[in-house]
């Protein structure tokens, strides 16, 4: 049983190369653009999205087949211990920082069952010891439900751990999507949950949603005891003035499950993606925080 006040056992800054933070190794600018991003702009920018709910998956048992962007056989920084990633296909959220815009699209990626995958991964097994396991994540794994779930479910079956690499976008309680994703939480063991900026408006101009349902989910974890490692890309500019993460830190407090707070420096290393797709990046002249700053967002995110 989770204790009542937050529990966060540790709150690190992640400096291993992955996909969400390696280090940047571009030249530092002294300009910090702030500020809305205008729709108009941002429609000319990058593709639409996609307004279908979710990707149509075949769903049951080890034979559900899900859309797979890539796969990765030791991941050490999604998930406690060493991890087997799966990258699924498909984003509705167009952050602007995105390193992998690639994963964007819904008509990519390869199709590839539940047995296929975990047969996959367990050939890795020895090196995961007690702690590692799978983490699912993406583009955004929550557009796929019930094949994660099968998935998911199939992995208890085998003993393996469960994580869930996520923005939580596509969660809301309304049916026939609620008890979808109610049987998806049921079966996962850890949530890695992506809190990109705390107030809504800002949260549109930054990824083109708002937050609402983003933590909302984050509330429904807490109320089915789900532990939580909240990740915090801290973007120069964007989200790491003080007021928005202590109203960040004010959310967290909030919740019961929180057992540790990631800090993810932004950097630029995905750029190369937008160009080769045709996409402008608009974010190429912020550069990554100082350790400054980093440590400043430690005491505040992390107090």
């Amino acid at each position: 049983m989770l204790s009542q006040e937050p529990a966060i056992s540790s709150c690190k800054e992640n400096t291993l190369p992955s996909r969400e933070n390696a280090p940047d190794s571009s030249e530092k600018s002294t300009m910090l653009p702030r500020g809305n991003l205008s729709e108009e702009r941002m429609k000319s920018t990058i593709p639409p999205q996609p307004a279908a709910d979710f990707l149509n998956v075949e769903i049951g048992g080890p034979a559900a087949e899900g859309i797979i962007h890539s796969t990765e056989s030791f991941g050490a920084v999604d998930g406690p211990g060493i991890r087997f990633l799966i990258f699924l296909q498909g984003c509705r959220m167009r952050c602007r920082y995105c390193h992998n815009p690639d994963t964007w699209s819904m008509t990519g990626g390869e199709r590839k069952t539940v047995g296929q995958l975990l047969d996959k991964a367990e050939r890795y097994r020895t090196y995961w010891r007690e702690t590692g396991g799978i983490t699912v994540s993406g583009g955004e794994a929550m557009l796929q439900p019930e094949f994660v779930t099968a998935l998911f479910e199939e992995a208890h079956r085998r003993g393996i751990h469960t994580a869930l690499d996520t923005a939580g976008e596509p969660f809301r309680r309304s049916e026939p999507a609620f008890s979808i994703f109610r049987r998806l939480v049921a079966a996962t063991d850890l949530v890695l949950l992506d809190i990109k900026h705390i107030d809504p408006e800002e949260h549109r101009s930054l990824t083109g949603h708002d937050n609402r349902n983003i933590l909302d989910f984050a509330r429904y974890l807490a109320e089915q005891k789900v532990p939580v490692w909240i990740r915090y890309v801290l973007v120069p500019g964007i989200n790491d003035d003080t007021e928005t993460l202590r109203a960040t830190r004010a959310f967290l407090d909030t919740l019961t499950n929180v057992e540790q707070v990631d800090i993810l420096p932004y950097h630029t290393l995905g750029i190369y993606k937008w160009e080769e797709l045709g996409y402008t990046y608009t974010l190429g002249d912020v550069p990554p925080p100082d350790e400054e700053t980093i440590n400043r967002a430690r005491e505040i995110l992390c107090r």
